[in-house]
Order: structure tokens, then sequence, then C-alpha cells
């Protein structure tokens, strides 16, 4: 018995006898399509939205080939401190992962550091002493970066305490007991 994937699908199962949950609905036993009607065309229009998302977010390539080194356990190091570096155009990016030119450049600079002699943090310190400690993803915890560290700490603490000066206002703010006017209305309305 031949199988074909339906037009709606593009999944390829490992065992295409027994399907796998999701996939099973994509192959057909039969040549042609599983699906008849507008059913197929609203599967389709559904999935392709997701495989394109899928594949813009896709990891880049951003290392060059000829930017690369002929010893690989230097390109290893390369890699390895270019993951720790930030991108300065594109500030929420490794140079490892950015495509920018500048990023380019940085990734030639460690190369070349490494091909010196240089050790890792000395590669590392290199780039600190042009761009400063914003060129690193991890900064140190210093004076000038204590802001950045616990910043984000200090606004947690604030909301926190926000919400607790908040339910503390609410809870002073009880009903009154009913008057004996509206205990009879409400009798009234219950009868």
């Amino acid at each position: 018995m031949g199988l074909a994937l339906a037009p709606a699908g593009g999944f390829l199962a490992r065992n295409a006898e027994q399907g796998w949950n999701g996939v099973r609905s994509c192959i057909s036993p039969t040549p042609g399509p599983s699906r008849s009607g507008r059913g197929a065309g609203k599967a389709a229009a559904r999935r392709l939205p997701i495989a394109l998302l899928l594949a813009l977010t896709a990891p880049a390539a951003a290392v060059l080939p000829s930017e690369q080194l002929a010893d690989p356990a230097l390109e290893a190091r390369a890699r390895d401190i270019s993951k720790e570096l930030r991108c300065v155009v594109c500030q929420n990016q490794s140079i490892d992962d950015s495509d920018a030119p500048l990023a380019h450049d940085l990734r030639v600079v460690v190369r070349e550091q490494l091909r010196l002699g240089r050790t890792d943090a000395q590669a590392k310190d290199y780039l600190v002493s042009r761009y400063g400690t914003y060129v690193l993803l991890r900064p140190p915890l210093r004076r000038d970066t204590w802001l950045l560290w616990l910043g984000p700490f200090a606004v947690l603490g604030a909301g926190a305490a926000g919400v607790v000066l908040w339910l503390r206002g609410r809870r002073g703010t009880d009903t009154p007991p009913l008057s004996p006017q509206e205990r009879a209305a409400l009798a009234d309305l219950e009868d």
C-alpha cells in the first residue's frame, strides 16, 4: 500500500504505517488528497503562518566562512568569546549571531587577538578597553553597574510594596450593616 502526503501536509512521519498524533491526518493510505472540500485549504492556511514564523526565527549563521580560523580549537574559543560579547549595533544580540558589519569587524578582532596568543580574558579585555563594559552581554557586578543588576529587583520590590499598600487600603472599606428598614425591604423581596 503506497502512502502519499496530503496537499495540506508537509510533515514527514518516522513510521508512516502507524503515523504520529497530528501527522496521521496529513498522511493518506492512498495516493491523492486525504481531505476533500474547503477543510484542506483552511488547514494549509493555518499551517503556512506557523511555518513562516519558524523559518524566520531560525538562528542566523552570521559567522562567515572567510573569517573562520583554520585551527578548530582556536575557532571554538573564538565562537565562545563571541557569544559573550554584545553587538553594539543590534544591542541584544551577540556578535556571534549578528549580521551587522560592526559585529563582523569585532569577530575578526577577537580572532586576531587569539592568533596573537592572547587568552580569552585578554581578548575580552581588549574589546572592553575600546567599547566599555557595554560590549559584555554579562557585565561584571561593579559600582557603575549596580543599577543594571539591582534595578529589576528594586522595581519588583516597589511593585510588591504598592500591591501591599493597595490591599491594606481596601481592607478598611467594610460595608455597614443593614438598617431595620433595609432588612424589611430585603425580606419582602425574598418572599
